[in-house]
């Protein structure tokens, strides 16, 4: 014999063809013949359980709550009524209980198989019960009682404000304090550390939010249904908010502390970045700025895999909630994760080749890079896919296994490559000189001096040109510097050249004729 508390759901075995070859019994399954028990409740509060087959219960149950019910009120409402339990035999032995001569059960086999005793040592003590428990629900019908309980349930009214406003209060001094204006930041911190601060605090007050709104909720359910137990007339309520709200309060629970887990993790994380990025130990003057980027994109690629952790958590969590059996379901789960392995391989050569980009800083969020035709500003980098925005604002999604062969042109440092042109009739001595005299004054120059790493180098003549001699000038700056130095050291020469009096020479063409006939005419016609 099998005793348990749980609901399976009802399943039948027939076999329509053969209606006359199945017995009775062949039509109720080994379900249905499991043994399950429950409660009998007196005023919202456990009086004592019964145990049945699972076909059986919920009729018995109804009957004996039922008689439960109509002796109590047919008790309650006299006030002379004197309390009488007996225990009679059915003809099987089965002891019967009555209560003031109304039959409320009979002691089963199996009711006395919840306590492990035989059926007349659990009918004895049913009726000590019945004797103990009708009594003090009567008394807690009369005024006096009700009058006292009513001072309870005002004072824990009073409690529950009291509470409720002292954590609306601190929560107000919370959020006070984290708008307050920061205090300036000095030169030496980093523009991603405050950054990685910000988004610190930002995480920690959406999960202080949401651990204050599971706090209020607490303080006004837990103290309304402490007031609903307080009095009888409304502590069957009690049983009713249980049964009807338990799994949307446990489902509701698990989502809202797994919100909060999720924004503890990002807060964590942007802690352990920040930490990173101000030890010294770590860092030199040459890696600052690239490790920047990189705990930039390994950050957000940690955060992305933490949430997608804590997501299958709560549904697993959720799923048992419900009463669904996860152990199967993960069984099942890992067949048909192998079988979409199998069809999305591309996705996993995607999550391969992204995780190889960031374990080896291939390139980072903040980066320029080139891959093939396209290329841009890498605004996002996860396992899966790269997105880059183009000079035209376009958002470009490169999946990571396409990436074969990557330019990034803002690892560690950047170049400004400048062709120059200069006219041939230029003394070429004096434009070179010229030129590096505009280049060395900018790489003094205060404003420009942090975004040029070394002095600027001017090779000389690198091509004889249409446009006339091409001199090469490197300018080697910060990471996605080189442009605005560029634009800027362009500026300054054209300035110079002016003062010089140096044009930049316009595309210069010769044209031969090689026709004797018209030579030997204009050969003529200047003779004559």
């Amino acid at each position: 014999m099998v005793v348990t508390n749980f609901d399976l759901p009802k399943a039948t075995a027939q076999i329509p063809f053969l209606p006359d070859l199945q017995s009775p019994e062949l039509g109720i399954s080994d379900t249905e013949k499991t043994i399950v028990n429950d409660s009998i409740y007196l005023d919202g509060r456990r009086l004592f359980q019964i145990a049945d087959t699972r076909a059986n219960l919920p009729q018995r149950l109804e009957n004996i709550q039922q008689a439960v019910d109509t002796i109590s009120q047919n008790y309650f409402q006299t006030p002379d009524a004197k309390l009488k339990v007996q225990i009679d035999h059915a003809a099987n032995g089965s002891p019967i209980i009555r209560v003031n001569g109304n039959y409320l059960m009979t002691v089963t086999q199996e009711d006395a198989n919840i306590r492990q005793q035989d059926p007349e040592s659990l009918a004895e003590e049913l009726k000590q019960l019945l004797l103990q428990k009708l009594p003090q629900a009567k008394q807690e019908r009369k005024t006096e009682f009700l009058i006292y309980q009513g001072k309870i349930a005002a004072a824990a009214a009073l409690g529950m404000i009291v509470i409720s406003w002292g954590m609306y209060r601190w929560q107000c001094r919370s959020r006070k304090i984290s708008v307050q204006p920061t205090p300036p930041v000095s030169p030496a911190t980093k523009p991603i550390t405050v950054q990685l601060n910000r988004q610190q605090n930002r995480h920690i007050q959406e999960a202080k939010r949401r651990l204050f709104q599971l706090a209020q909720a607490m303080i006004w359910g837990g103290g309304t249904f402490f007031i609903l137990g307080l009095f009888p007339y409304t502590r069957s309520l009690q049983i009713a908010i249980l049964r009807a709200a338990k799994i949307p309060l446990q489902v509701g629970l698990v989502l809202l502390l797994t919100y909060v887990a999720v924004r503890l993790t990002y807060a964590l994380t942007d802690r352990f970045a920040s930490a990173l990025i101000n030890s010294s130990t770590l860092l030199t003057q040459e890696t600052t700025e690239r490790l920047q980027l990189r705990v930039s994109t390994i950050s957000g690629v940690t955060k992305s895999i933490a949430t997608f952790a804590l997501l299958i958590v709560a549904t697993l969590l959720t799923l048992t909630v419900l009463g669904i059996d996860v152990i199967p379901l993960l069984a099942g789960a890992s067949l048909v994760g192998v079988a979409l392995s199998l069809a999305s391989q591309s996705l996993i050569k995607d999550a391969i080749n992204g995780f190889l980009i960031i374990l080896e800083d291939q390139y980072a969020l903040g980066d320029v890079i080139t891959v093939g035709q396209v290329g841009g500003l890498v605004e996002n980098l996860n396992l899966r896919m790269t997105q880059v925005r183009d000079s035209e604002g376009r958002l470009i999604t490169i999946p990571n296994s396409e990436i074969k062969i990557v330019a990034n042109l803002s690892s560690r440092w950047s170049r400004a490559d400048l062709n120059i042109p200069i006219g041939y009739q230029t003394n070429i001595d004096k434009a070179l000189k010229l030129i590096e005299d505009v280049a060395l004054k900018m790489d003094l120059d205060p404003i420009w001096q942090e975004q040029i790493i070394e002095t600027p180098k001017v090779l000389g003549v690198d091509n004889f040109g249409d446009r006339g001699l091409i001199v090469r000038v490197w300018i080697k700056t910060q990471p996605l510097k080189q442009w605005d130095v560029a634009r800027e050291f362009r500026r300054r020469l054209k300035i110079a050249f002016d003062k010089a009096g140096v044009s930049i020479p316009l595309p210069q063409q010769a044209i031969w004729v090689n026709d004797a006939e018209l030579l030997k005419s204009d050969f003529d016609g200047k003779m004559n």
